[in-house]
């Protein structure tokens, strides 16, 4: 008992001592620049962290237009990619905010058989599972009642989603678990750079995942009782979890189910518009080159946001309002400040990438890569253009999510934190997908 009041009493210094900190910096003064110069070490960290996920989101867009013939060949396969990509991070990127609250509120503690870390881990492995199979009964029957083509069957959405899942999942999860040993270590601030590094990291290995995983159909016999044990084991996961797992990762579980369904459903109809669009896309490679940079990085920045609000809930530092309140507009101009640099960077990288590509590589690679036509993108200046109109619509999506997603969720008694960021992954997929496409007719490369 001396022990836990040793432990406890500890807890509560550190808590103490964070938000006396936070409470006097200049940023809580009427000025924004006195609060931009405080925030100095938080806009290091974010730009550092948003431009390795650019470029990491550079190099998955590349790879997305590298797969364009197995697009081609397995129709389809589209509607489920962004879905895919989008889920590894609501999950990832919403265990890592948590992570991050732990931190800063002084519950955290390395301990991989109880606690806030196990709860966290096995929610995250159990919540791949069951979102992955949800994903793919979603992609394979939404698509025969909207009429979108597919030459998938159910077995073998089953098999690519749930098999991309658990490659990328497994990966993801490691480097989570990366950063929050870092984050202690060296006393970084994961509100800041969890969500772009495992935005990036998902959308890396989701990709190769996916294209891996379509090995596995097609195989007689095999294909379908694969399929069956993934159903089993997802089941049984979900099961075991909300019926022995401890209290807080039944909570992560029940709070999480919902919103994750919503998610994949509402980023599946990103998919089916992306796979009814496929043809703009592939006619200007440069475009597919930004496509997941763009969309995941609207992502990112309004999961760097959630988890800001989100942490100041829990200290005491920002009031639930249907208004946003000072200190709230003071974040949100850190975001855009971001964005401004991020949307800008990936718009004007996509375009000498593609050219780069074009130039050097020979016309049998050049083929395999998609980049086989003589125009590979609008232009320099029609680039920094899309991505500076599109990722301004984005933004203005993502904060709004990002603010209410954490308000709200508080005032329903819910954790911010597992709401925030799959709220936001929905919310800027889908209108970050919108917005691009409006940019795209604005600048007269899209009907």
């Amino acid at each position: 008992m001396a022990e836990q009041r040793d432990i406890e009493e500890q807890r509560r210094t550190r808590r103490q001592r964070i938000r006396a900190r936070i409470q006097s910096r200049p940023h809580l003064r009427p000025h924004v620049f006195g609060y931009l110069t405080e925030e100095k070490e938080s806009l290091r960290q974010g730009f550092a962290a948003l431009f390795i996920s650019s470029v990491g989101e550079l190099v998955a867009g590349v790879v997305l237009a590298s797969i364009t013939n197995t697009l081609e060949e397995l129709i389809g396969l589209a509607i489920l990619i962004p879905a895919a990509i989008a889920m590894r991070g609501a999950i990832f990127g919403a265990m890592g905010s948590r992570l991050s609250t732990a931190i800063h509120t002084g519950l955290f503690e390395l301990n991989f058989r109880r606690g806030t870390l196990a709860e966290n881990v096995q929610a995250a492995v159990a919540l791949s599972l069951v979102s992955s199979i949800f994903l793919a009964f979603l992609a394979r029957y939404l698509s025969g009642l909207l009429g979108i083509e597919t030459s998938l069957t159910i077995v073998d959405y089953v098999i690519i989603s749930t098999i991309a899942g658990l490659l990328a999942g497994a990966l993801l999860l490691g480097i989570t678990l990366l950063l929050t040993r870092l984050s202690v270590r060296r006393e970084w601030d994961m509100d800041n750079i969890v969500a772009p590094i495992l935005t990036a990291a998902g959308d890396i290995l989701t990709l190769p995942a996916l294209v891996l995983a379509t090995y596995l159909i097609g195989i007689p016999v095999f294909s379908v009782s694969f399929s069956g044990v993934l159903v089993a084991v997802a089941a049984g996961a979900l099961y075991l979890g909300l019926r022995y797992g401890a209290p807080g990762l039944r909570r992560i579980l029940r709070e999480s189910l919902p919103i994750l369904a919503l998610n994949g459903f509402v980023i599946i109809l990103v998919g089916m518009a992306l796979e009814d669009r496929l043809d703009q896309f592939v006619a200007f490679p440069a475009l597919l080159i930004l496509l997941p940079a763009f969309l995941q990085e609207g992502g990112a920045l309004g999961g760097i946001l959630a988890s800001r609000l989100s942490s100041k809930i829990h200290l005491g530092l920002l009031e639930v309002r249907a208004f946003p309140q000072l200190a709230a507009f003071r974040d949100f101009t850190l975001i855009y400040i971001f964005a401004v640099g991020v949307f800008l960077f990936i718009g004007g990288a996509s375009h000498l990438i593609a050219e780069g590509l074009a130039a050097t590589l020979s016309p049998d690679l050049l083929a395999s890569l998609g980049l086989d036509g003589e125009t590979v993108s609008p232009g320099f200046f029609a680039m920094l253009g899309i991505s500076a109109l599109a990722g301004l619509i984005a933004t203005t999506a993502s904060v709004v999510a990002a603010y209410y997603g954490s308000t709200v969720s508080y005032r329903l008694g819910l954790d911010p934190d597992t709401y925030g960021i799959p709220v936001i992954t929905a919310a800027v997929d889908l209108l970050g997908f919108l917005s691009l496409i409006i940019a795209l007719i604005i600048f007269g490369l899209a009907g």
